[in-house]
């Protein structure tokens, strides 16, 4: 078999390995797409190193199908459309009592602290397998796992029918939350500096603006005769764009936190006070999420055509992650792995 693997700031190689059978309560599943995303590119910058450990598989956005079962394993037959949640809680830490495993503090999350998605054949364990719809492309069913990103998102927001939602940065994630909560019925603005963001936006029916062209309050104000958006989603991990989220919110609205800003940023709390306002943390999502994130694709819900902007071959990935890099004109690239067993 074939793995992606990790060996320090920008290197990654194409690997060889000897293809273990699944073990004791494992699925084996043969690969068919993997996802690059955010954080795997902050792994490939060697942001996270304290992490990800030499010689790593990385990756665990993905699609597949089952190919053998380990022993005690029941209710999957081989070929059927699979995919992962990538995240194993330890089931004894404070937040896994308290009833929140998503956040577990000893959290094992598939393609960081252990090996991911980015091999040919990928054993594990059983319960984080779902099924996938017989009649789903693979290579749409690869967004699933970002897709349950958006939809815990939303969730966390507590966005209700014609709720006003500004949602500032429109990369992947950024659109995926846009495309859900206007699915939920909200009324959704998506705050852009990228043109080509802005045009993808636009594509699947999102109102998307420029923040160095348009005032974005004044936009949202108009809307709502003076009041503010209900709900503002910052996922553009910037300072400019936490100032935004702030600033555009309702009296008692709801900011919610997706981006990972890895410096602390100045917030106006006198806003916060004045205005009543209230900050939510979105890290990771919960296994009702990934289903309900199967339900939207499969639906079509989601246009994902649209926001995949390309499929290179597994031999390509260090092509993937440089179109990546560059960003510009790029939402989501996935790696096809179909023929890459041997």
């Amino acid at each position: 078999m074939k793995a992606v693997v990790y060996r320090g700031t920008r290197k990654i190689e194409i690997e060889d390995r000897p293809t273990a059978p699944p073990g004791y309560g494992q699925v084996a599943i043969e690969v068919a797409y993997t996802g690059i995303c955010g954080t795997d590119l902050h792994i490939y910058h060697g942001d996270m190193d304290a992490r990800v450990g030499p010689a790593a598989v990385i990756g665990h956005e993905m699609s597949g199908r089952v190919a053998a079962v380990g022993p005690e394993v029941t209710g999957w037959a081989v070929g059927q459309p699979v995919t992962v949640m990538p995240t194993r809680s330890c089931g004894g830490c404070a937040a896994c009592k308290r009833g929140d495993s998503h956040i577990c503090h000893a959290m094992d999350f598939l393609g960081i602290d252990s090996p991911g998605a980015m091999q040919s054949i990928w054993n594990v364990p059983a319960d984080l397998v779902l099924a996938l719809p017989d009649a789903l492309p693979l290579h749409h069913a690869a967004l699933v796992e970002p897709v349950a990103v958006a939809v815990h998102d939303v969730r966390r927001s507590g966005l209700g029918p014609d709720h006003y939602a500004v949602v500032v940065g429109g990369g992947p994630v950024g659109v995926l939350i846009a495309l859900v909560a206007q699915h939920a019925g909200g009324r959704v603005m998506l705050v852009e500096p990228n043109p080509f963001r802005r045009s993808i936006a636009g594509q699947v029916g999102i109102e998307a603006v420029d923040p160095q062209v348009d005032d974005v309050v004044t936009l949202m104000n108009e809307r709502t005769a003076g009041a503010g958006a209900d709900i503002a989603f910052e996922v553009s991990g910037s300072a400019a764009g936490v100032d935004t989220a702030v600033d555009v919110l309702t009296t008692r609205g709801r900011l919610v936190m997706v981006a990972i800003h890895t410096q602390p940023r100045p917030v106006n709390l006198h806003r916060f006070f004045w205005r009543e306002l209230e900050l939510f943390g979105a890290r990771l999502y919960q296994r009702d999420d990934m289903v309900e994130a199967i339900r939207l694709v499969a639906a079509g819900a989601i246009p994902t055509t649209q926001l995949i902007s390309g499929t290179l071959p597994v031999h390509a990935v260090d092509a993937a992650f440089a179109v990546l890099e560059r960003g510009g004109g790029v939402m989501k690239v996935l790696l096809d792995w179909r023929g890459s067993a041997e």
